[in-house]
């Protein structure tokens, strides 16, 4: 039934997520907000609100390390899993973006994360604001950039919920809310069952299971475009998930409530592979060949995560 549980949150999340997006664009539009600002802020801390759902449940219920457990996971599986199928399905190339602004940003979140937690091994609520102040300073820099060279986010953005009623925009918003409510519920009581009855650490079950569940939405997405031979996924898109789950997911969590790490291996294990994951992007990004992630590539790095899976369970 655990395990059920864990498979109905997640459906849960995923529902919830799409009417929460939905509505919020449609909202957005009600409120004469730019397609370009919807696409850069609004659709990406909808589409962050399953993981703070989940995130900031566990915190509450006492389980800090199954918040940091499904940020890490999620963080290495968006690179390690979804990158790394596509890459295989079809080659994706690598625009200059990537390495001169949003990767270094990336990285910039993922040490401080490390640094917050090497020092007292908890997010405080002082340490979650710096997190959501650096957010907010990424997005201005990130919309400026956007109007410079015009290339903007708004492929994410559904133009055709312009002309949604507010009848619609409120019973998606009731319906997202509750699902997201709902699933998160279940997802963490069902996580928290699990791993005492397979005698692991929540920790284990959040950087493994619920990650990759976070992640399958994104990985079919991803999959369907490679098939089609549409554009599979941005290197964009990918960093700015990661950026988002660091800074909105675990900063506005630790304001609402203090994450203090429970198991060493956070800090001693899983930050170290989310960090290498992240740094080895540039690297493979132009060796060999130059701004383009080949099916090589891809199953190297998928490689890369099937190992961290197996020393995460195993060891």
């Amino acid at each position: 039934m655990d395990i059920v549980y864990i498979l109905i949150g997640l459906v849960l999340l995923v529902v919830g997520g799409e009417f929460l997006v939905r509505s919020s664009v449609a909202l957005s539009f009600k409120m004469n907000i730019s397609r370009m600002v919807i696409g850069l802020t609004v659709v990406s801390f909808a589409t962050s609100a399953p993981e703070l759902l989940v995130s900031l449940q566990a915190a509450m219920e006492g389980f800090s390390d199954i918040s940091l457990g499904n940020i890490i996971g999620s963080n290495i599986a968006n690179i390690g899993l979804v990158l790394g199928i596509t890459a295989l399905i079809s080659p994706i190339a690598v625009d200059s973006d990537f390495y001169k602004f949003n990767w270094p940003v990336m990285m910039i979140f993922s040490f401080a994360l490390f640094f917050f937690l090497l020092n007292g091994e908890d997010i405080d609520r002082l340490e979650g604001g710096a997190l959501v102040l650096g957010l907010l300073i990424y997005l201005l820099f990130l919309i400026i950039r956007s109007r410079k060279v015009k290339e903007n986010v708004v492929e994410e953005v559904d133009e055709s919920l312009e002309g949604t009623s507010w009848f619609k925009i409120i019973i998606w918003l009731v319906i997202g809310g509750a699902a997201l409510y709902g699933g998160s519920e279940l997802l963490v009581d069902g996580s928290v069952a699990l791993a005492r009855d397979l005698g692991v650490s929540e920790r284990i079950i959040s950087v493994t299971m619920i990650a990759i569940g976070t992640s399958i939405p994104e990985l079919a997405a991803s999959v369907i475009a490679a098939l089609k031979k549409e554009k599979a996924l941005s290197f964009g898109n990918l960093i700015g998930s990661n950026i988002f789950n660091i800074a909105s997911v675990l900063g506005i969590t630790a304001l609402i409530k203090p994450i203090v790490m429970q198991s060493q291996e956070v800090l001693s294990n899983d930050i170290y592979w989310m960090i290498a994951f992240s740094f080895i992007l540039v690297p493979m990004a132009f060796i060999p060949k130059k701004f383009l992630f080949g099916r090589v590539k891809g199953l190297v790095i998928l490689t890369g995560y099937s190992v961290f899976l197996y020393i995460t369970i195993f060891r």
